[in-house]
């Protein structure tokens, strides 16, 4: 069986660890830079994406985070989490850990008030957008695994996956079991 971190600093942790206990893994709330030690995947879920890189340094994680991205083993960004791993973060520019060559606009999905629910082009997934950020560009080895209105919504770079949306938040499993497979 298979253990899983979730950052855990801030944001919604606790939704992604529900479903990967549903798919039978062992979880593991990050905090330290020591228990990435422990883990054989790491989810970076949604929040307040400059709220949690505070939180990312205070606690020493920024280089730990950037070595464990290079571990080849998956890593699964969402909403905030995708932000963190993007190349480059604007509206406004934000210091990123620059691990999935993807250029992101913070809340160009729409903000709070605009939050909204779809399904994906292609997988047909269910999707929960909430202060959303779009990916704007991706690097040519970047794969856009999935769209919504002719964008890519979720994309994926060797072991590193990032989603615009909240997976986590639909009773919809198999993304996570894509990244993640079953315990």
């Amino acid at each position: 069986m298979a253990t899983i971190g979730i950052l855990s600093l801030q944001g919604g942790f606790a939704a992604h660890q529900r479903i990967l206990s549903a798919l039978g893994h062992d979880t593991l709330l990050i905090k330290t830079p020591e228990q990435l030690l422990d883990i054989e995947g790491l989810v970076l879920p949604g929040g307040e994406s400059s709220t949690q890189l505070k939180l990312i340094h205070h606690a020493k994680l920024f280089a730990p985070l950037i070595d464990y991205c290079q571990s080849e083993r998956p890593v699964f960004g969402t909403c905030a989490g995708l932000i963190l791993l993007a190349r480059d973060v604007r509206s406004p520019q934000q210091e990123s850990l620059g691990q999935l060559d993807v250029v992101v606009e913070r809340n160009a999905w729409g903000r709070q008030r605009q939050s909204f629910e779809a399904r994906s082009e292609k997988m047909r997934w269910p999707m929960l957008f909430i202060r959303a950020p779009k990916i704007v560009s991706t690097g040519e080895h970047v794969e856009w695994v999935d769209t919504y209105q002719h964008e890519p919504v979720i994309v994926r770079q060797g072991n590193i996956f990032g989603a615009t949306f909240h997976p986590e938040l639909t009773d919809d499993m198999s993304i996570h079991q894509m990244i993640f497979g079953c315990g």
